[in-house]
């Protein structure tokens, strides 16, 4: 079965995405980070479990530093696969991402992928005044208002009020990635106690669409959890897949603001 899992090449294709949203998930503070349930200096470390088996890490730091003279939110993910996992299909991601500390709105993010022997290298800077997005071929796009890349969308979900909503509100989110829109609509379900090898987390649930097909049975078979405290910080992303499953959990994490 894990065999079949990893030399699958459609399965890959379309398991970038999952990654990059895992990656994500998807940190000295300064008065502009106030409002944000996260903080310079914060480190998330998680583990990625394909089935029963332990496949890889991802790493999240997030810092202040300075872009094109403003002060700015500069996140860097790296993720790797390990053991039986890299022999088989062998993964070496970066993805950075500059954004804005009050609006969570990127100015430029940042792709370089190591997939098996898929390699790609990709960098997007966002105008916002003037709706377009300009990729490294100097290739030129329309875009609609707030959009996002897929790194600052999950630093900017941690701030919505969710005490406000109702239970199956749908936030609205669009990103750009690979060059195209890519819409990243999530349904907000309630509060849930889950457990972890960490220990028993409250926390908020929720559920982005995805499209039932080769990949996915149902358009709910992907869900995020985020604590339900004043960090708002992933606890685990899990994806139920009809060739098994996969899920990634908070192993470690410091530098976090509250």
């Amino acid at each position: 079965m894990i065999g079949k899992i990893f030399i699958n090449k459609q399965f890959y294709k379309l398991n970038r995405i999952f990654l990059i949203i895992i990656f994500l998930i998807l940190t000295g503070s300064t008065p502009l980070e106030d409002n944000n349930h996260f903080m310079s200096g914060e480190r998330l470390k998680f583990v990625i479990y394909y089935g029963p088996i332990n496949g890889g890490y991802v790493d999240s730091e997030l810092r202040i530093t300075e872009f094109a003279g403003n002060k700015v939110y500069h996140s860097r993910l790296l993720g790797k696969t390990i053991g039986l996992v890299d022999k088989l299909y062998k993964v070496r991601d970066e993805y950075q991402s500059y954004f804005d500390t009050l609006t969570i709105l990127p100015y430029k993010s940042i792709r370089d992928i190591s997939e098996g022997r898929y390699k790609k290298y990709d960098h997007v800077y966002y105008d916002h005044a003037n709706l377009k997005v300009k990729n490294h071929l100097n290739e030129v796009f329309d875009v609609p208002e707030d959009i996002r890349d897929m790194v600052s969308v999950f630093y900017y979900v941690r701030n919505i009020d969710f005490s406000s909503l109702e239970i199956g509100h749908i936030i609205k989110i669009v990103t750009f990635f690979d060059n195209e829109l890519f819409p990243f609509d999530i349904r907000y379900k309630g509060i849930e106690t889950i457990k972890t090898k960490m220990g028993s987390y409250r926390c908020i649930k929720l559920v982005p669409f995805v499209e039932p097909g080769r990949i996915f049975e149902k358009e709910d078979d992907m869900t995020i959890y985020l604590s339900d405290d004043t960090n708002r910080v992933p606890i685990r992303v899990e994806f139920i897949l009809k060739v098994g499953s996969i899920k990634c959990d908070l192993i470690e994490y410091s530098g976090l603001k509250n």
